[in-house]
């Protein structure tokens, strides 16, 4: 047993969200623990990083949070970090962890990890191991993942791509993990509900929707509008094509995302959807053109081809498998690459044909489990 789990304390397992991504994939850890582990022994802080979007999602899952931070988000990420710290020290200290679970790559999760590192708090890392090996993509996603590899006790690998990550930078192979990603555990939690599965409307007869979702840093500016202008070129081009573009809430991108697609026919551009709204949009897509790392993930469970408008991804398991592919944040080629996927039926079919290489959807459970017999003896006697 790492010496950082050996603890005597009989604290909640505690989860640290902040993001709308973040609340998809920790929900289903929350709430397996909750089953697994009995009243009282898991616990749930929201930061607000994303609070409108953070709590769509928390509804979605009927999660109440014990602590609602009121961190102030936007665009400053100093300020964002240098917050989150006293915030979530002074929530550590009331609830007094045994175990605090983070997921991914965002500045809640980060500082999360640092804040319970500073009191000797053994950290969870779900969703561990990505790499782009490139600091700058994503910013600042890539710097963060690769300092919470330094704090987490136990590291929560979606895939064996991943562990192998991990493993390259020397971490202890002991407080490895190859678990599968807890987003497609969501997601067939969804699945099982009809009425759920089939929130969103579907295409009109006879027409292919390319559902888009767009966000990233590093595309601000005059690459995203590119990314936009390719989308309407796409629309022109092509009369049974339907694009469902949620906006997101950042200034910087819905200004640039309506001044290019707004008032445009078959262009259908949506508040930031609810979880099970999003996945209904999605399984009646044809295709997603997305820089998000879940969609990426979420997208081969239905058989929807994707296309990942970013210069690198840390989801190469999506390449290596055929279902998705890299295309870069040039209009032109994206333009380009959409309409090849349209036009050609053997290339669709084979990476729509193509298993979803990122889990079984019982990551969840192997996670707790995990924790559970890991975490300090007290602990384990009191959930035993």
């Amino acid at each position: 047993m790492p010496e950082s789990f050996a603890r005597e304390n009989d604290g909640p397992l505690v989860c640290v969200a902040g993001t709308r991504p973040e609340v998809i994939k920790l929900a289903p850890v929350y709430l397996a623990a909750r089953a697994a582990l009995g009243p009282g022994r898991a616990a749930w802080i929201a930061t607000g990083q994303h609070a409108e979007m953070g709590d769509q999602m928390l509804d979605a899952f009927g999660i109440e949070p014990d602590v609602r931070l009121k961190t102030a988000a936007g665009g400053d990420l100093a300020a964002l970090t240098a917050n989150l710290l006293k915030d979530l020290d002074a929530s550590y200290a009331d609830l007094a962890p045994s175990v605090v679970a983070v997921q991914g790559d965002t500045t809640t999760a980060m500082v999360g990890a640092l804040a319970a590192f500073y009191r000797r708090i053994p950290v969870g890392h779900v969703e561990a191991g990505l790499r782009s090996h490139d600091l700058d993509n994503p910013f600042p996603e890539e710097a963060n993942r690769r300092l919470i590899a330094q704090i987490a006790a136990a590291h929560f690998a979606p895939t064996a791509l991943a562990a192998a990550n991990l493993k390259a930078e020397n971490t202890p192979p002991e407080t490895i993990f190859v678990t599968g990603n807890t987003a497609i555990d969501a997601q067939h939690a969804i699945l099982r509900n009809p009425t759920l599965a089939n929130a969103f409307p579907p295409p009109e007869a006879g027409r292919r929707r390319i559902l888009a979702t767009l966000h990233r840093r590093e595309a601000w500016g005059a690459a995203l509008d590119g990314v936009c202008r390719a989308l309407a070129a796409v629309v022109d081009a092509r009369a049974d094509i339907e694009v469902v573009l949620p906006v997101h809430r950042n200034p910087r991108v819905s200004a640039t995302v309506r001044r290019a697609l707004g008032g445009r026919d078959r262009v259908l551009l949506t508040e930031p959807l609810g979880y099970a709204e999003f996945q209904s949009a999605l399984r009646q897509s044809f295709l997603v053109l997305t820089d998000s790392g879940g969609v990426q993930e979420e997208a081969p469970t239905f058989g929807v081809p994707v296309l990942v408008a970013r210069n690198v991804t840390e989801r190469s398991e999506a390449i290596d498998a055929g279902v998705a592919r890299l295309v870069g944040l040039n209009g032109g080629d994206i333009e380009r690459s959409m309409l090849r996927l349209l036009d050609d039926p053997a290339l669709y079919a084979a990476m729509s044909a193509a298993e979803n290489p990122f889990g079984d959807g019982k990551a969840a459970d192997r996670i707790v489990a995990e924790l559970a017999s890991r975490v300090g003896a007290t602990w384990n006697r009191a959930t035993a």
